[in-house]
């Protein structure tokens, strides 16, 4: 038996954000839960879920993507959690980042820039680095 796009979608969701993914998606449970609902089952259970690009190539156009439209930022840093979660490196993000100065501008390449910083300064991250210090 296949996955419904659901089930599909929220083991993507699992696998790409973890635990800052499930939050956003239970924000949405007390004002609008069908959009909770459509934001697993589209963009995590039909397009993640694609066999065209592997997660980490689509975390970086999401990051291009996010930065270069500027008003983003909760999103971003959520995709930016999610980058690291698949296994970009922060060098690979700071550049994607500067690649957007020459098309979106500097004031967007500045923002996402700076929210990369408040991401990397999150106790989560470092969690996320001390663990792969242990398992070098």
């Amino acid at each position: 038996m296949t996955q419904s796009r659901y089930q599909r979608g929220l083991a993507q969701l699992d696998r790409i954000d973890g635990k800052a993914g499930q939050q956003v998606i239970e924000s949405l449970a007390d004002i609008c839960p069908d959009l909770g609902k459509y934001t697993i089952e589209f963009p995590f259970g039909d397009i993640y879920s694609r066999p065209g690009l592997d997660l980490k190539s689509r975390e970086l156009a999401t990051v291009a993507a996010l930065t270069a439209l500027g008003h983003c930022q909760p999103q971003l840093k959520v995709h930016l959690h999610a980058a690291l979660n698949v296994e970009c490196e922060v060098e690979e993000l700071k550049e994607v980042i500067l690649q957007m100065a020459v098309y979106a501008g500097f004031p967007c390449a500045l923002n996402a820039m700076f929210a990369l910083k408040e991401v990397l300064d999150t106790p989560l991250q470092e969690e996320q680095a001390a663990k792969s210090e242990l398992s070098l």
